[in-house]
């Protein structure tokens, strides 16, 4: 009886690629492939799926401890990366937003470079001028 060699869990930028390739998978063969199991004595493998979730939570960068930033109030901190999304969009988190005073209903416009993006905001116009 040949044993697979169990591969170490996999974490961080290595973990999100390799759940990306896998998209096609279920979330319990994903976490197999990821590394996140045990074999028990008698030969039985078990996905471990809370290990994987939060490797999964760790390697987004979401604090979910309730530990406080340095302003005194929870949420993430801005990183000033963002990964674009499976479903080909790109997010810009409350971080920024906050960061940038922005407020529901700001809209700006668009200028894409080759590797950038530009935003511009555009002025609302008063309508009780």
């Amino acid at each position: 009886m040949t044993k697979k060699k169990k591969i170490e869990p996999l974490i961080g930028e290595a973990l999100l690629k390799k759940v990306k390739e896998l998209e096609t998978l279920s979330k319990e063969e994903k976490a197999r492939e990821c590394g996140y199991y045990t074999v028990t004595k008698n030969g039985v493998e078990r996905v471990n799926m809370m290990k994987f979730l939060n490797a999964l939570i760790d390697a987004e960068g979401i604090e979910l401890d309730g530990k406080q930033n340095t302003n005194g109030r929870g949420g993430r901190s801005a990183s000033y990366r963002i990964n674009v999304q499976s479903n080909g969009n790109l997010l810009i988190g409350a971080a920024y937003t906050k960061q940038m005073e922005l407020h529901p209903g700001d809209e700006f416009e668009i200028s894409l470079g080759r590797k950038h993006i530009h935003l511009r905001q555009v002025e609302r116009q008063d309508e009780a001028s």
